[in-house]
């Protein structure tokens, strides 16, 4: 696969933001992120939005970081180091959106700073890493401020109440997404267990990109979302196209789930580790 240029030493590469949890079995969240952005060649920003007691087994609790706290790493970034992309991924309460959301136009990122959503809501095991009472506030304040939203079949139900089943239900998904605000919605079908293949779809409000990819068989797929969000944002960063970006973001998640290796007695994390041997 292509990959994104590095920097030559010493000089500044390209910055990027991940706001999003901190996973402690280091497998998801923000951990995930700066993975791929260190293995991408772009210096990784943090807002951390909450701390989780997690393992490969599931997440035991979470812990939610202070209003002013996330508010405060959005600021002190964005005004000195200043990033080219960002991705949001757990945002743990309605409180927590509406603050990344109001730092964000406060700091003059709107409709400046390309920005991916990836909507968690819920871990691979299921449990819970979203107040049921903040999906209005996604739909409502984060949607719309979205360059790309990236809902996996699940959230996609918790969002919209569209069960995806085939490629039909797939586009009405997309474009009640859309409906909500985003520029661009990807509708994730790595879930999809009536396809053979990974189809994901893209939608713009007009047209339709199908990425579809080769379903790889493992039971170590922990921070697969995350990863491919994160490397979205750093396509983006780099000036690629919503599609382009995305269809790298594809390529580079396969590569990760395929590297993806055991961790513990549960599911292992797909590993963007393999770029190392390359």
């Amino acid at each position: 696969m292509n990959m994104l240029p590095l920097t030559p030493t010493g000089q500044t590469p390209l910055r990027v933001m991940t706001i999003a949890g901190s996973d402690s079995g280091g497998g998801a969240g923000i951990q995930a992120d700066l993975r791929t952005f260190a293995m991408l060649g772009l210096h990784g920003c943090v807002a951390v939005t909450a701390v989780t007691v997690q393992n490969s087994l599931g997440v035991k609790a979470f812990h939610e970081i202070p209003l002013d706290v996330v508010a405060g790493q959005i600021s002190a970034v964005t005004s000195d180091i200043g990033i080219q992309a960002a991705k949001t991924g757990m945002l743990a309460s309605a409180e927590i959106i509406a603050t990344v959301t109001e730092t964000w136009r406060a700091e003059g990122l709107a409709g400046t700073v390309p920005l991916v959503v990836d909507p968690v809501c819920a871990s691979m095991h299921g449990d819970p890493l979203l107040h049921p009472s903040a999906l209005n506030s996604i739909r409502s304040q984060l949607f719309p401020l979205a360059t790309l939203v990236t809902p996996n079949l699940d959230e996609v139900r918790l969002l919209v109440d569209i069960d995806v089943v085939d490629a039909q239900s797939q586009r009405d998904a997309a474009r009640a997404l859309h409906a909500l605000g985003p520029q661009w919605v990807l509708v994730k079908g790595g879930h999809l267990r009536s396809s053979t293949m990974s189809p994901d779809l893209l939608y713009d409000g007009t047209d339709f990109y199908e990425f579809d990819g080769p379903r790889v068989d493992t039971g170590h797929d922990h921070g697969a979302g995350d990863t491919l969000a994160a490397a979205t944002a750093c396509a983006l960063a780099h000036g690629y196209s919503v599609p382009d970006a995305v269809a790298f973001a594809k390529s580079w998640v396969t590569e990760c789930i395929r590297a993806a290796y055991p961790l513990g007695r549960g599911h292992g994390p797909v590993s963007a580790l393999f770029r190392l041997t390359q």
